[in-house]
């Protein structure tokens, strides 16, 4: 089975990743892992004024302050069948577009503790692909 992990460097990426570890003979023996990371968008009325080359370096850099803990994470639990997935833009989009794309079975990923009245106010990334995807999506809080 594909399974896709959604990780954006916060501490439910760590918990999501440590679950995943632990139930080991459902997650990870047999099967392949792809690791995502969206990194939000320069908006537009930024980006026009910076070089393709300055934005890329920004997205870049900000991609590996997220990934590089989670390639070390995923090492120390000895996991090491995976790809990553690096996209710029509207993070639950990206996410259910590389789940597609790669042809996830299974999409993994922490979320937040916010109670029901402030995910109704703020929204949250995870609330969104559990809304917008036909995929099983497993949620590690």
């Amino acid at each position: 089975m594909k399974i896709l992990i959604a990780v954006d460097g916060s501490l439910h990426t760590q918990k999501a990743i440590d679950y995943l570890a632990k139930h080991r003979e459902m997650f990870v023996n047999g099967n392949e892992f792809v690791v995502v990371h969206v990194c939000i968008g320069v908006p537009g009325h930024v980006a026009r004024h910076l070089s393709k080359g300055t934005i890329a370096e920004y997205y870049q850099e900000e991609t590996a302050k997220v990934i590089e803990p989670v390639k070390a994470q995923l090492a120390k639990h000895d996991i090491k069948n995976y790809s990553i997935d690096t996209r710029h833009g509207h993070a639950a989009e990206e996410i259910i577009k590389s789940a597609t794309e790669c042809g996830a079975e299974l999409i993994v990923m922490g979320t937040h503790g916010h109670g029901l009245f402030a995910r109704a106010l703020m929204g949250s990334v995870a609330t969104k692909v559990v809304a917008e995807t036909d995929l099983t999506v497993l949620l590690v809080q």
